[in-house]
């Protein structure tokens, strides 16, 4: 499963499905959560504050990942002209100086 696709709620989860409705149930008190706290998000549907979360702190999500990475762990991103690009940085570190979303949103089944 994919982190983005979690938090948005478009992940397949194909695992036990009590496990899927405990979480969506846990992440949807979250965005409720955040929704309330936040009169910018009042009116906006749920569905929508998870993207505008999403979109806000993706890239503290990928720091935390990668500096938890392991030493011989390297990234890819496929720049769409038939090359692939590694790297190796940790914390957050990237080329281009954005996190590699170039799969965010392709559905889940065609990765």
């Amino acid at each position: 499963a994919d982190i983005g696709d979690i938090i948005r709620g478009k992940d397949l989860f194909l695992g036990h499905k009590q496990r899927k409705k405990h979480l969506e149930k846990r992440l949807e008190r979250m965005f409720e959560n955040i929704q309330h706290n936040n009169t910018e998000l009042k009116n906006i549907p749920l569905p929508k504050v998870r993207e505008y979360w999403w979109a806000l702190n993706r890239d503290q999500v990928w720091k935390a990942i990668t500096c938890d990475a392991g030493v011989k762990d390297t990234y890819s991103i496929n720049t769409g002209n038939g090359e692939t690009i590694l790297w190796d940085q940790k914390c957050g570190h990237y080329e281009y100086g954005k996190v590699p979303t170039n799969l965010d949103y392709v559905p889940q089944y065609l990765r």
